[in-house]
């Protein structure tokens, strides 16, 4: 088994996701023998995770129009397309039925997300945000909205000021913001990185065979 494999397989068990209840075990010899299917639907659930208000299973898909649901003591992996998905507890993401129009709406709660190429449209409740094959962590409150780039390009618009447009270009978690929907603060001012890590991009990178372009370049881990 060659070092990047080793790493990868480390990686993910230190995430949980070669347990029993991690990663099925056809996706777990596939990545020992050093193949890297992209297979869709879900790859590993935690506590309470619905799709559409039903309880949702492994491998089961999650298709355009579908919201995805996590409770208190839930967290979901997932996989769309050639697009992987970590989503936290207590979130509700709903996935549109056209990427351009809009991708996802992040209700509320905590999703990181890798993306392949091609134009997407994010809602969140202060922005809406324009990517194009990236990577991204976005918390969402209803009047403030935490969202780091991780690495790619993307396109702000804040809510409350329409009109405004902010791009940004990062290599490695570069410009993270909060987004303000309150007149007493500013609608985009700069923050710090916060949690969601390295390990967990490269994991969702390698369920699409990819990896992010910080990887092996010797950066400083988050």
């Amino acid at each position: 088994m060659n070092r990047s494999r080793r790493r990868l397989l480390r990686q993910l068990s230190v995430l949980g996701l070669l347990s029993g209840a991690g990663i099925p075990g056809l996706i777990r010899d596939a990545l020992a023998a050093g193949n890297y299917p992209s297979v869709q639907g879900m790859h590993k659930i935690k506590g309470d995770v619905r799709i559409n208000g039903k309880p949702a299973r492994e491998g089961q898909p999650v298709l355009p129009g579908d919201k995805v649901t996590t409770g208190a003591d839930g967290e979901a992996i997932y996989v769309i397309d050639r697009n992987a998905f970590l989503q936290r507890s207590n979130s509700v993401v709903h996935f549109g039925k056209e990427a351009a129009k809009e991708f996802f709406r992040v209700v509320s709660g905590r999703i990181l997300s890798v993306f392949e190429h091609g134009e997407k449209r994010l809602v969140v409740p202060t922005a809406v945000i324009g990517i194009r094959g990236t990577a991204c962590y976005i918390e969402a409150d209803p009047k403030k909205v935490y969202f780091c780039l991780c690495y790619g390009t993307a396109e702000i618009e804040p809510t409350a000021e329409p009109g405004r447009m902010e791009r940004i270009e990062t290599r490695h978690h570069d410009h993270p913001v909060y987004i303000h929907h309150d007149k007493g603060m500013p609608s985009m001012a700069k923050t710090e990185v916060a949690n969601h890590t390295d390990d967990e991009l490269i994991m969702l990178e390698w369920l699409n065979r990819r990896r992010p372009p910080f990887y092996g370049q010797g950066l400083s881990a988050y």
